[in-house]
């Protein structure tokens, strides 16, 4: 019953058979291994754009740090939503390889509106060389309260952004789980919404440890590849992060693993809306859950060997108050690890 996060769960096995497969004589080093041709012809046949330069890191942190060091100059400040990643879970490392450049943050919640960035931009003043100077917009795809952008959401922010003349990109850690909750193409939720850049996960999705950069226009490319070995990310024996993404990209297995993750998300919350207390502070659209339990359902969950984020102490004199706790489905997670937990939770097991 390991609810913690989708990075806790075990790599797919055709990914590790792509990674064994990969593991034999010598390849080329640095990215120059046939593999990796392999990888940029299928994700631009999948993103259908051909001419984009793609690049492969091992965590997220490093894609999106590194690609927005790429859009942005150290001068300029980036705009991004209070609870986005580059903001709350990256120890500065976008304002580190950025050298300098600061976050402004838009609106008060997990998604950005249009109003929102065009207040937030027109804060900074052009002309003004006492004030950081307007940058890159970043969004988070889905976001990380597990909501999702629609392609109409996304042009909407993209044409704000490029009205400034500000490039967009996406932090998608979890982009497949997006695909699978709107159905649409990933065409259709990045370039042909307007996005300039993403990083295409694959982490939390089934890999061991590897994130596509996609840089929509390949202008971008000379200076990523030297930030990128600038900041220690270009593997000698990169075969193997190839490797990873071919096994990740072969038979559609990044949306199948994307929509079992939802799938069992949904499952998950209908089972709990009878659990006493339970109450949903949204309802979830990829593979995340927020909610509220009662204390006493809390400790009956951690006392049976549940794990989960918990938002509160476990401990305290009023069983029945309130808190808050965040559920992740990966794509090994089983329905009945799922049914036991609600069982649980119920207090019928």
């Amino acid at each position: 019953m390991f609810f913690a996060s989708d990075n806790c769960g075990p790599a797919h096995p055709a990914v590790m058979q792509a990674v064994m497969d990969a593991n034999t004589g010598y390849q080329p080093s640095y990215g120059d291994e046939p593999l990796m041709d392999e990888v940029r012809s299928q994700l631009r046949k999948l993103f259908e754009a051909p001419e984009a330069a793609i690049y492969l890191v091992a965590t997220g942190t490093a894609a999106n740090a590194l690609t927005l060091s790429t859009l942005s100059q150290p001068w300029q400040t980036l705009f991004c939503t209070p609870l986005s990643h580059i903001h709350t879970d990256e120890c500065n490392a976008p304002e580190f390889f950025t050298g300098g450049a600061k976050l402004s943050l838009v609106g008060t919640s997990d998604k950005m509106t249009p109003a929102d960035l065009t207040q937030a931009v027109e804060g900074w003043v052009l002309g003004d060389v006492h004030v950081s100077q307007r940058g890159a917009v970043s969004l988070t795809q889905a976001t990380d309260k597990g909501h999702v952008y629609t392609p109409g959401e996304l042009s909407a922010l993209t044409s704000v952004a490029h009205s400034y003349g500000l490039p967009v990109h996406i932090d998608g850690a979890r982009f497949s789980n997006a695909i699978a909750a709107l159905g649409c193409s990933p065409a259709e939720l990045s370039w042909k919404a307007g996005i300039d850049t993403l990083c295409f996960g694959g982490t939390k999705n089934g890999c061991m440890s590897v994130e596509a950069v996609i840089f929509f226009d390949p202008k971008h490319a000379w200076e990523f590849e030297l930030r990128r070995k600038r900041g220690a990310q270009l593997f000698s024996k990169h075969r193997y992060l190839s490797a990873q993404m071919i096994g990740y990209l072969a038979n559609d297995l990044w949306l199948e693993n994307a929509k079992t993750a939802n799938a069992r998300t949904a499952h998950l919350a209908n089972g709990m809306r009878v659990v006493h207390g339970f109450e949903l502070l949204a309802d979830p659209q990829a593979n995340e859950i927020f909610a509220n339990l009662p204390r006493c359902t809390h400790q009956r969950l951690q006392d049976a060997g549940a794990q989960y984020s918990l938002f509160g102490p476990l401990q305290g004199d009023n069983p029945d108050e309130s808190l808050s706790m965040r559920l992740v489905c990966d794509w090994s997670i089983t329905v009945d690890q799922i049914d036991q937990f609600v069982r649980i939770a119920s207090g019928k097991d």
